[in-house]
């Protein structure tokens, strides 16, 4: 793919995401709301601020690139200075717990299973896993482990660390569908069937397929859900993108206009949206209020600069 059409996506994906994320933000924990509410909401909103979402992506990011691939112990420690920095974000009570294990020596990859028997399945590892779907676009195999591995910070089940992986590879299939291409919604459903290796989620993907064109959204949470947990939060929002591919705002809309984990759920299938259609089809007027917004753009640009100085083959 030509560098400047990667470039626009990369940033498409990281500046969709924290606008998913601080657009969901503000409906997080409500009921179903109708489309046109979402969109006034948008347009009243002077700044749009993100949530842990977005922070924990912008330390994936950080570390993907300075470290020059994943190295978990510096990623552990860019969580952990980036939470310390604002704690304000609106972080669960699990992973300020799990940074303060790790401060006191506990090793990054064993934490979460201590404050977790069996680890969690929450949606938390899938939310931030994006700039890993970037950077590892190129070969799913060494994807799927460095999602793992990433998850495994607060993330061990595995649940977490599948939902995590297939969070990312679905951002690695929309990368890599030229935006002026049509989905095909079928093959890229398909591709995500064989790369699960976890049965659950091979069901999910199914009912994704079952569901498209349904009117009812009370029937697409009955069966997708809208929750924290990972089962019932990533496949709908893929789902919300695989509704409109064509149209970033329309994906983030419905995202939200489901309720629920509004803001996780609209953050994720924003990342998927934003990394096909690229930054572009993000309306300029939801970019422009963005907080930090050039400094999302400078990480989506050095990422993308990254693919070619990290072993991700």
């Amino acid at each position: 793919m030509h560098k400047r059409k990667l470039r626009l996506k990369f940033l498409g994906c990281l500046v969709g995401t924290a606008i998913g994320d601080a657009l969901g933000a503000r409906r997080e924990g409500r009921g179903m709301s109708r489309s046109e509410d979402v969109v006034s909401l948008a347009e009243k909103l002077e700044q749009l601020i993100y949530t842990d979402d977005t922070h924990m992506t912008i330390g994936i990011a950080e570390s993907l690139i300075e470290s020059k691939g994943f190295n978990g112990e510096h990623m552990a420690q860019t969580f952990i200075k980036n939470y310390e920095a604002e704690p304000w974000r609106g972080y669960g009570p699990g992973p300020p717990r799990i940074f303060g294990m790790i401060k006191s020596g506990e090793a990054w990859y064993s934490a979460a299973n201590r404050l977790y028997r069996g680890g969690s399945f929450g949606n938390g590892s899938a939310m931030r896993v994006a700039p890993v779907g970037l950077l590892y676009s190129r070969n799913l195999e060494k994807l799927r482990r460095i999602a793992y591995q990433s998850s495994s910070i607060t993330h061990s089940h595995e649940l977490g660390k599948e939902e995590a992986a297939l969070q990312a590879c679905a951002v690695a299939l929309a990368l890599n569908t030229p935006s002026d291409e049509e989905i095909d919604k079928e093959t890229f459903l398909s591709r995500l069937q064989n790369f699960i290796q976890d049965r659950l989620y091979k069901e999910k993907v199914a009912q994704i397929r079952e569901l498209l064109g349904e009117q009812d959204k009370a029937k697409v949470v009955a069966v997708l859900g809208n929750g924290m947990e990972a089962p019932r939060s990533v496949p709908t929002a893929i789902y919300c993108f695989l509704r409109q591919p064509q149209s970033y705002k329309d994906t983030v809309i419905y995202a939200i206009s489901l309720g629920g984990d509004t803001d996780t759920i609209a953050a994720m299938a924003g990342a998927i949206s934003g990394a096909y259609r690229g930054i572009e089809a993000v309306p300029s007027e939801w970019r422009a209020k963005l907080e930090n917004r050039e400094y999302i753009e400078a990480l989506a640009e050095n990422l993308a600069t990254s693919v070619n100085n990290v072993n991700v083959e």
